[in-house]
């Protein structure tokens, strides 16, 4: 969705013409639990040319496919004999067994759930997403690396 129904909050080249009123009223009419469900918020900038067309070196898609089939593969083997496929559907029991923090994300995940106000929902969702980076970073364990990232896909508050 649009940061704000004029769609320019927040961008560098145009300003918002939204009221605080307007920006407000706009967000709300996606409730709290709905946006509870939602793993990855994420702000998509505007590009400016000289980005578009800056062709230094970056991961290739065919590097990022690699490391999304290898995730894949390591919650296959992680899931065998069960009805779960993927970190995303993992139950509580599931959670616990699978989503081992270390103490440094033991504390960021206590201070982040007073902070935010995390509901059981949100917990889980930011352990299970703390999960699939670290398989993609083919880590064992959760670190605090691992929570940082999925800390920012939270929905941001403005």
């Amino acid at each position: 969705m649009n940061p704000c129904p004029c769609g320019f909050l927040g961008d560098p080249e145009k300003s918002c013409d939204c009221s605080p009123h307007q920006i407000i009223r706009y967000r709300n009419k996606i409730s709290g639990p709905i946006l509870d469900r939602i793993d990855l918020h994420i702000e998509i900038p505007r590009i400016s040319y000289e980005d578009l067309n800056n062709n230094s070196i970056r991961e290739s898609s065919e590097q990022i496919q690699k490391r999304v089939l290898l995730s894949r593969d390591i919650q296959k083997q992680r899931f065998t004999g069960s009805k779960t496929l993927t970190n995303s559907e993992m139950n509580a029991k599931e959670i616990e067994q699978h989503c081992r923090l270390s103490p440094s994300a033991q504390e960021i995940i206590k201070q982040a759930t007073k902070k935010l106000n995390l509901s059981g929902r949100g917990y889980h969702r930011l352990l299970k997403l703390s999960r699939t980076i670290a398989d993609l970073d083919q880590s064992q364990h959760i670190d605090k690396q691992h929570l940082m990232e999925a800390l920012q896909y939270r929905k941001k508050e403005y």
